[in-house]
C-alpha cells in the first residue's frame, strides 16, 4: 500500500516538499528549499565582500561556503546537459562563474551564481503558483472511496480499484471520489473546486454527481458511472495538463533557438577574450583584459530573461482561466483567439437554455373551458411524461398553483401524444394531448383550416383536444440572461457575431433579433455547418458550440469553445476551450486576457533584448563591469517573471446580465 502512494504521488507530478512520506518538520524546511539556499548564500557572500577589505583569507572561507550551496547544484545540473550534449543557459551560467574564478573575480562569480540561483528559484515559485489550477485538483481528488457490498458492509478501496455500478457511500464532509448518480440519501453539493461556481446544488436520488463535488450536509449513496480514468475530475486535470504542456509556436522557437544562442554566444566570448588584446592592446588578463570583459560580454548576452519571457506568461494565463472555470488546451489558443474577429454561435442549448417555456395558450375552436382550465388538464397528462414539452407545461401549471385532474384510462402513444378520460359534471370526456399528425385527424375539416392558418408563427407547439375544444400551446427556448449583454459587447468591441443553426429559420431568427445577432444561418446539418465554418475559419473563426453535431464544427474552426456542464463529451473532447459552467458571459474575459497575454509576451521580449543589447555591447568596450553585468542580467530575469505574474490577476470583463 505505502508504495502505491509512493508511485501515486510521484505519477501527479507534485511538489517534494509536500510528500505524505515526510514528518511535519521536515515538510516546512523543504518549503521553498532552494530560494532558503539562495538566501544563505547572499549573507555569506555578503560576509565575504566585508571581510575582503580587512581579512582575505577569512573572506575566502565564506565565499567557498557561497560556492558550495550555490555553485554545487548548478555544477550538477550542467555536467548533466553536457552528459546528454546539451549546451543551455545552465552550462553557460556554470562556465561563466567557473571562469570568474580562473581570472581572479571571485566576488563576481560568486554573485552570479547566487543571483542566478535567486532567479532560478524564483521561476520556479512562478511556475508552482501558475500550475495552482492543477495542484489544487490534485490536493482535492481523493485516492481512497467507501465501498459498499452486497450487504450493505462499507470496504475502504483506492478509486482505481472500483469498478463501474459500484455503490459508493459519500458522507458529509467528504470528496465525492467518482462520477455517478445518486441511488439514496439527498444533500447539497459544492461544485466550486471544478466550476468556480460557490453557490450550493441540491442533489437527490435520481441525480448526476461528479468527481471532486464536496459533498455538504447529507449522506449520499450513489453508483459509479465513470472509472477513476474517465471522471470529471481526471479529465479536467488531463485537459489542464495537456494545456501546460502544449507550447506556442513562439515558445517552440525559442526553445530552439535557446540552443544556438548559448553555443553562438560561448564561441563569441572565446573569440572576444583572444582577439580583444590583439586589436585594442589590453592585456589579457585582469579587470581591463580581454578575458573580464568577453566574461561580462557573455553574462550580459546569455538569454535567459529571453527564454523565460513566453512560458511565464502563457502558464500564468492559464492559470487564471482554470480559477475561473475556463479550460484552455494550450498557450496556442491564446494566440489564435488573439487573432479572430468572427464569433460564430449555435443556437440552442448555447445562446438559449434548452428548455422550453410556455409564452402562450390559444383557442382554435370555440368553448366552455378557460385557458387555466385547458392547462391543468394538459398538467394532468404531462406530468406522467418526460420530455421538455411536458416539462414546460409541469412548471408552467406548478407556477400558476394548478392541481392536476384525476384521469382515466391513460395512456402514451410513444412518439406521438397522450391521451386520457376525464370526468366533468359526471361526463367522461376524452382529452389528447400531442404533435399535428397525432391530433389532426380526430378534429373536423373547419377546425383544420383554422389551424393551418395559425400555426406558422415560428414558435414550438403542441395540440390539447379536450372533447370537441383544441387549445394551441406555444412554446419557445429560453434565451440564456447573459446572452444580450454578451452579443451587445461583442459589437461593441468589434467583433461580428455570427448565428449557425440546424434549427428553423423562423425560430432562429427570433432568438437572433433577441440577443442582437443579424447575420443567420438556419437549417443546417452538420456537414452544412462544416462546410460553413471551413469558409469562415479562413478569416479566423471562434465557433461556441455544445452539442454532438456541434463537434465537427468545433474542430474545424480557429478555435472551437464548448460549454462543460451541458455540452456533449464529442464536443468537449473536439473543442479547444471548455467553459465549465456554461457562462457565457466569461467570452469577454477571455477574449481579454487573450489579447492581454499577447502584449505582456510582447513587453517580456523587448525588456529581455534590450538588457542584452544594452549590457553585451558596452561590455565588450570594458564600460559596463563583471558585477554590473550579472546584476543587469539576473534581474531582467526577475523583471519578466514578475510581470507575467500580472496575468494572474482575474479580469474584471465578466458581463452581467
Amino acid at each position: 500500500m505505502a508504495q502505491m502512494q509512493f508511485d501515486e504521488f510521484f505519477a501527479a507530478g507534485k511538489e517534494e516538499s509536500i510528500s505524505p512520506f515526510l514528518t511535519p518538520s521536515s515538510k516546512r524546511w523543504g518549503k521553498h528549499i532552494s530560494l532558503k539556499a539562495a538566501g544563505a548564500s547572499a549573507c555569506l557572500l555578503l560576509l565575504a565582500f566585508s571581510f575582503s577589505f580587512i581579512h582575505t583569507p577569512l573572506s575566502h572561507f565564506f565565499l567557498l561556503f557561497v560556492y558550495f550551496l550555490s555553485g554545487t547544484p548548478a555544477l550538477l545540473d550542467a555536467l548533466e546537459d553536457l552528459k546528454n550534449l546539451e549546451v543551455n543557459i545552465d552550462v553557460l551560467m556554470t562556465f561563466a562563474a567557473l571562469l570568474s574564478v580562473v581570472i581572479g573575480s571571485q566576488l563576481e562569480g560568486a554573485l552570479l551564481l547566487v543571483l542566478f540561483e535567486f532567479s532560478a528559484a524564483l521561476e520556479n515559485m512562478v511556475t508552482h503558483k501558475t500550475k495552482s489550477a492543477l495542484l489544487a485538483l490534485h490536493q482535492i481528488a481523493p485516492r481512497f472511496a467507501c465501498l459498499l457490498d452486497d450487504e450493505g458492509v462499507s470496504l475502504k478501496r483506492r478509486i482505481q480499484e472500483v469498478p463501474i455500478g459500484a455503490r459508493l457511500l459519500i458522507k458529509a464532509g467528504e470528496i465525492i471520489p467518482l462520477d455517478g448518480i445518486v441511488l439514496e440519501g439527498s444533500s447539497s453539493v459544492n461544485l466550486a473546486h471544478l466550476t468556480g461556481e460557490a453557490h450550493p446544488l441540491s442533489k437527490m436520488r435520481g441525480d448526476e454527481v461528479q468527481a471532486g463535488s464536496y459533498n455538504l450536509d447529507g449522506t449520499l449513496t450513489i453508483r459509479v458511472t465513470h472509472s477513476s480514468a474517465d471522471s470529471t475530475l481526471s479529465r479536467i486535470i488531463a485537459l489542464i495538463t495537456e494545456a501546460q504542456s502544449a507550447k506556442p509556436r513562439l515558445q517552440r522557437f525559442l526553445d530552439r533557438f535557446g540552443k544556438t544562442y548559448a553555443l553562438t554566444i560561448i564561441s563569441l566570448a572565446l573569440f572576444f577574450a583572444l582577439a580583444l588584446p590583439l586589436f585594442f592592446s589590453i592585456p589579457y588578463l585582469g579587470i581591463e583584459g580581454g578575458i573580464y570583459r568577453a566574461l561580462a560580454f557573455l553574462i550580459a548576452a546569455s538569454p535567459c530573461a529571453l527564454i523565460l519571457a513566453t512560458p511565464t506568461a502563457y502558464l500564468s494565463a492559464l492559470s487564471a482561466a482554470a480559477r475561473q472555470g475556463i479550460l484552455l488546451k494550450g498557450g496556442v489558443i491564446l494566440d489564435a483567439l488573439a487573432q479572430c474577429r468572427l464569433i460564430a454561435f449555435d443556437k440552442t442549448g448555447t445562446l438559449t437554455t434548452g428548455k422550453l417555456a410556455c409564452i402562450e395558450i390559444e383557442s382554435i375552436s370555440p368553448g366552455s373551458l378557460s385557458h387555466d382550465e385547458a392547462l391543468a388538464i394538459a398538467f394532468s397528462l404531462e406530468r406522467h411524461a418526460h420530455h421538455p414539452i411536458a416539462d414546460a407545461l409541469t412548471s408552467l401549471a406548478l407556477k400558476q398553483e394548478l392541481k392536476p385532474l384525476e384521469l382515466l384510462d391513460f395512456k402514451a402513444i410513444p412518439g406521438s401524444g397522450l391521451q386520457a378520460t376525464i370526468v366533468q359534471k359526471e361526463k367522461a370526456i376524452p382529452v389528447f394531448i400531442g404533435d399535428e399528425a397525432f391530433i389532426l385527424p380526430k378534429l373536423p375539416s373547419s377546425v383544420q383550416d383554422i389551424w393551418r392558418a395559425k400555426k406558422d408563427r415560428g414558435t414550438l407547439h403542441a395540440l390539447l383536444l379536450v372533447g370537441e375544444m383544441l387549445f394551441l400551446f406555444h412554446f419557445v427556448d429560453e434565451v440564456r440572461p447573459e446572452s444580450c449583454a454578451v452579443i451587445g459587447w461583442l459589437k461593441q468591441e468589434g467583433f461580428c457575431p455570427i448565428m449557425l443553426t440546424g434549427d428553423r429559420r423562423q425560430s432562429a431568427e427570433r432568438v437572433a433579433e433577441k440577443v442582437g445577432i443579424t447575420e443567420v444561418h438556419a437549417h443546417l446539418k452538420p456537414e452544412d455547418k462544416l462546410q460553413k465554418v471551413a469558409i469562415l475559419a479562413e478569416q479566423g473563426l471562434v465557433m461556441v458550440g455544445d452539442g454532438v453535431n456541434d463537434a465537427p464544427a468545433l474542430a474545424r474552426a480557429t478555435v472551437g469553445i464548448s460549454l462543460g456542464k451541458v455540452g456533449s463529451a464529442t464536443a468537449v473532447d473536439a473543442s479547444d476551450i471548455v467553459l465549465l459552467k456554461d457562462d457565457l458571459s466569461l467570452l469577454p474575459s477571455l477574449l481579454h486576457k487573450a489579447h492581454k497575454t499577447l502584449r505582456i509576451v510582447t513587453q517580456n521580449l523587448v525588456l529581455a533584448l534590450c538588457v542584452i543589447v544594452l549590457a553585451s555591447l558596452p561590455a565588450l568596450f570594458g564600460l559596463v563591469p563583471l558585477w554590473i553585468a550579472v546584476i543587469l542580467h539576473e534581474g531582467g530575469s526577475v523583471l519578466v517573471g514578475l510581470n507575467s505574474l500580472r496575468l494572474l490577476k482575474l479580469d474584471s470583463q465578466k458581463i452581467t446580465s
